[in-house]
């Protein structure tokens, strides 16, 4: 939890109703977003009971799997998903024009892709075990499945492997992108409630954020679908109809007709959760977004784009487990997209810098003197001095500080002195003021303007030389074998 959150969440209590913690929306939003409410048998791992899904509000399509532990009804799920997501992804994943700046000719990229939205974190775990147990199978041979299985299950393993990626917007739960922009009076775990976070911010006739919440936790006015079910309903609902469908399996009549009753229950229990997500989106959308957002989202469609190429040219699944090289790339990769979405945050959102005033890796404060034409040497370097009543933490010689008004120019601070009530900070500027003898007007920061630097920054750090996928040390397995994917991978615990 971050300071200002703790303080969001300490003036949501007092205030009874949920606070901003952002001026922002640090979220791309798709026009049509692809709304996805599974729903899981109750005591198994991610075993499929039922799953809403669309892009079209009033019109959502129920996919309902009557015996869970029917290994046939399962996969025709599991088609019949596939069916319905491939409708979203074949047309975006045809239509590649060239990439922004790219001639003709040059390097294409998909104009767009679908953005999967689900009801919370337990609803992105669900996506992840569904792709694992999916791009497995086999399309031969005994227990073989249609081919467009394994082809989701690629897909869904992607968007789930995405979703660790700080700052993407692919696959998104809904509780989580509310968090980052409100703190409500509860716990984090309590913020997974879909419905609970949202009576924190519109708290309609109850009039306060805690009564709403528990209005909402009332399982018989609001389902807790995606994907965890009612225990009350799960025993005296479903099991009954469950048990029944399955005494019955010889009677197609029988069968059909308790398999309606199933639906009908089921879709009672996630059309709530439906409605709810998308109360959400519109929530979010109507927040204006950052300025750092397209590009985080171009950035994703490079992802989808290179995927969308994998899955077509490679036969091969993504493994179960990356190899000693693939994971440290990866988990370097992690590291400086987080760096670099924090800064990006810091640089659209006030909000979000006070946060790193508050804590002492960036100050704001007024310019009260300016030498814009000083040269070292044959360098331009000008020097401006900055009043702050903001704790400094940076030392002297931290290099690279910038300020969110002038992101391609460098601060090195050169000194920070005692004033009555506040500081005095000089800094030394390079880069970002033109090519000639003189800064660009505006360049440099003018005497009463109001400024703010920070460690924080947007450039990307280089990729470090790591060893090739032969050359992995001792120290890590050496060089790993092949992959070879086999039944047991696809294999979970409901199966």
């Amino acid at each position: 939890m971050t300071l200002l959150t703790s303080l969001g969440r300490a003036l949501a209590v007092d205030r009874e109703q949920a606070q901003r913690i952002t001026t922002v929306r640090h979220l791309h939003i798709s026009a049509t977003p692809l709304v996805f409410v599974p729903l899981k048998m109750a005591g198994e791992a991610s075993a499929p009971m039922a799953a809403m899904i669309g892009t079209d509000r009033s019109e959502p399509r129920l996919l309902v799997v009557a015996q869970p532990r029917n290994r046939d009804q399962r996969f025709a799920f599991a088609h019949h998903l596939a069916r319905l997501l491939f409708a979203e992804l074949t047309p975006k994943v045809a239509h590649q024009p060239p990439a922004p700046g790219q001639s003709a000719d040059g390097r294409r990229r998909c104009a767009d892709a679908p953005q999967i939205w689900v009801p919370n974190r337990a609803g992105v775990e669900f996506v992840r075990m569904l792709g694992r147990s999916t791009r497995f199978r086999r399309t031969a041979g005994p227990w073989r499945v249609p081919a467009n299985v394994p082809r989701m299950g690629k897909w869904l393993t992607f968007y789930a492997d995405r979703f660790q990626h700080p700052g993407s917007s692919l696959l998104v739960p809904a509780t989580a992108a509310l968090s980052a922009h409100w703190a409500t009076g509860q716990s984090h775990e309590e913020d997974e409630h879909l419905g609970t976070i949202l009576a924190w911010l519109d708290t309609g006739e109850h009039g306060t954020g805690s009564d709403a919440a528990l209005a909402a936790e009332d399982p018989v006015d609001h389902p807790p679908a995606g994907p965890a079910t009612d225990p009350t309903f799960d025993n005296t609902v479903l099991a009954p109809l469950i048990r029944r469908y399955h005494e019955n399996v010889s009677s197609r009549a029988e069968c059909a007709r308790v398999e309606a009753r199933i639906e009908s229950a089921l879709r009672g229990q996630l059309i709530g959760t439906w409605h709810m997500v998308w109360r959400a989106i519109d929530v979010l959308a109507s927040l204006d977004p950052g300025s750092h957002v397209a590009e985080r989202w171009g950035d994703d469609l490079d992802a989808f784009t290179r995927t969308a190429e994998w899955i077509e040219n490679s036969p091969a699944a993504q493994p179960k487990r990356d190899a000693a090289v693939t994971a440290a790339k990866r988990l370097y990769e992690l590291e400086r997209a987080h760096a670099r979405y924090e800064a990006q945050r810091a640089f659209d959102d006030p909000l979000v810098m006070a946060e790193a005033r508050m804590v002492g890796e960036a100050f704001a404060g007024t310019v009260t003197a300016a030498e814009p034409n000083r040269r070292v040497g044959r360098s331009l370097r000008p020097l401006i001095t900055v009043e702050t009543t903001d704790q400094v933490r940076l030392t002297a010689g931290e290099e690279r500080l910038c300020s969110p008004t002038r992101i391609r120019q460098k601060a090195e601070l050169l000194s920070v002195s005692e004033l009555r009530g506040g500081l005095e900070v000089v800094l030394e500027l390079s880069e970002g003021m033109g090519r000639g003898p003189e800064p660009e007007p505006g360049s440099v920061p003018e005497v009463g303007e109001q400024v703010c630097y920070s460690r924080l920054t947007t450039k990307i750090r280089p990729m470090p030389q790591f060893p090739g996928r032969a050359d992995t040390p001792w120290t890590h397995g050496g060089p790993p074998a092949d992959y070879v994917p086999t039944d047991e991978d696809a294999v979970e615990e409901w199966q």
